[in-house]
């Protein structure tokens, strides 16, 4: 039987391009569909450590380190005042073998992941849409066209197929095969709504921690992150609860990020010289799992499978996380002529984990408990290490490390009777918003 490739992937983001770098690299013969051109804009990304092994094993490693991106040892986390300061040093966990990592601009973080599948070996095809896919017992088929520009006449573009063993769908948060096969489970305890934009003129901190996302609470439930995103931009959004946001006036979205930049008071201070450079943007309700990650010849990696609230960075490190190992999988299913979803039980397993382990850590986040054990004044230094190493982006550490995180979630859950830590937060509320603290204004 004639195939035209072993493997599709569909869509050419970090997922996708990482896929298929791996699979080329490998020796299988790639198609790479991808509906935009490259760069296109996408909001600006904190990496975690652990992306640095995904990188060297598709050959990006040096690509991305000659690149020169703002250095990222770890993140800052902030009360709303800036009272307190939570350094997140991910050197300081001596499960991460590589703690430095960097915040990047997407548009050319991606562009650089995709030329590079290219230079692997993968056929890429830019500005092509996926229409219509149909497995059977010996492959599967994709339809797919040419996107046009809103200049083209009107002549109908003409439909192509593709013919191959395997289909990998990294279309993001599209969800090709998501929504074809109802994977998505919606995470209505996570439905929340992020706005943000990019500026110029924001002070950063000094030395080490210049590099760091600093991610500030909020006492509304949210948060606010700021990622130097180049050597003139940071990134700058603040995530909602839907209850919050729903608080908030009925204005433009422009006016609500200057009102919530207002309204958290280190926030302002830091902001105060700050020139907007992009229009600001909304998006809602991003969080959702999903019911499996594979089936007979398909497998769903990155945001295709499901997707978290940005508060830990954990998105584009399990964008390259799921890929590599959805490739690896894919190329021993080739190799064994198995390519069933019982091939494919041990990468459906690993994404679960993956996928649970982080979303415990982002669930809890939101609760004053877990905010107030994190910002306490002395943390046990055996159980603040396990917390980096997770935050770092090893998600299966080792069992003693397993068991500093299940006391510190133990921890969390008693702490609204018996009062571990002071709150933080509600000492906040009763400070002037106008106040600076001592660290904000050595920041500014």
């Amino acid at each position: 039987m004639h195939f035209d490739c072993d493997v599709v992937v569909v869509g050419g983001g970090p997922a996708g391009s990482t896929a298929a770098s791996a699979l080329a690299r490998a020796g299988r013969r790639v198609v790479l569909l991808e509906r935009d051109a490259f760069p296109r804009f996408h909001i600006g990304e904190s990496l975690l450590a652990s992306v640095n092994e995904v990188l060297d094993a598709i050959g990006a490693g040096d690509l991305i380190r000659q690149e020169g991106f703002p250095r990222k040892w770890g993140a800052t986390f902030m009360t709303p005042d800036g009272g307190v300061e939570r350094f997140a040093d991910f050197a300081i966990a001596t499960e991460v073998p590589a703690p430095q990592t960097w915040q990047v601009p997407r548009e050319r973080f991606d562009e650089l992941l995709l030329r590079h599948a290219v230079r692997c070996g993968a056929d890429v095809r830019e500005r092509h849409r996926v229409m219509e896919v149909d497995f059977d017992d010996d492959g599967v088929t994709v339809a797919y066209r040419p996107v046009r520009d809103a200049s083209d006449d009107e002549l109908p573009v003409p439909e192509s197929r593709l013919r191959a063993r395997m289909l990998v769908d990294a279309s993001g948060r599209s969800a090709l095969l998501g929504r074809r096969f109802e994977l998505r489970v919606d995470e209505p305890s996570l439905a929340n709504v992020a706005v943000f934009s990019h500026y110029a003129g924001v002070p950063r901190a000094e030395g080490r921690r210049a590099g760091d996302i600093r991610v500030i609470a909020r006492t509304d439930g949210g948060w606010f992150w700021m990622i130097p995103i180049s050597d003139e931009l940071m990134s700058v959004g603040a995530v909602l609860p839907r209850e919050a946001f729903q608080a908030q006036p009925n204005i433009t979205s422009g006016e609500l990020l200057e009102r919530l930049i207002a309204d958290t008071p280190v926030v302002a201070t830091l902001m105060r010289h700050a020139e907007r450079r992009w229009p600001v943007r909304v998006e809602r309700d991003f969080s959702y799992g999903s019911r499996r990650y594979a089936g007979d010849r398909w497998i769903t990696v990155g945001d295709a499978g499901s997707f978290l609230d940005p508060v830990f960075s954990s998105g584009v490190a399990i964008a390259l996380e799921s890929a590599l190992e959805g490739a690896r999988a894919v190329d021993r299913g080739l190799a064994r002529g198995d390519l069933s979803a019982r091939a494919f039980a041990t990468f459906d397993r690993r994404q679960r984990g993956r996928f649970r382990a982080f979303r415990r850590f982002v669930v809890s986040f939101y609760s004053v408990a877990f905010r107030d054990l994190f910002f306490s004044d002395d943390p046990p230094p055996r159980m603040f290490r396990a917390i980096i190493t997770v935050l770092a982006g090893y998600w299966r550490p080792s069992w003693i490390t397993r068991w500093w995180l299940w006391l510190f979630f133990v921890t969390v859950r008693l702490q609204p009777w018996l009062h571990f830590a002071p709150s933080h937060l509600a000492a906040n509320n009763a400070r002037p918003h106008d106040a600076a603290s001592p660290a904000s204004a050595k920041s500014a």
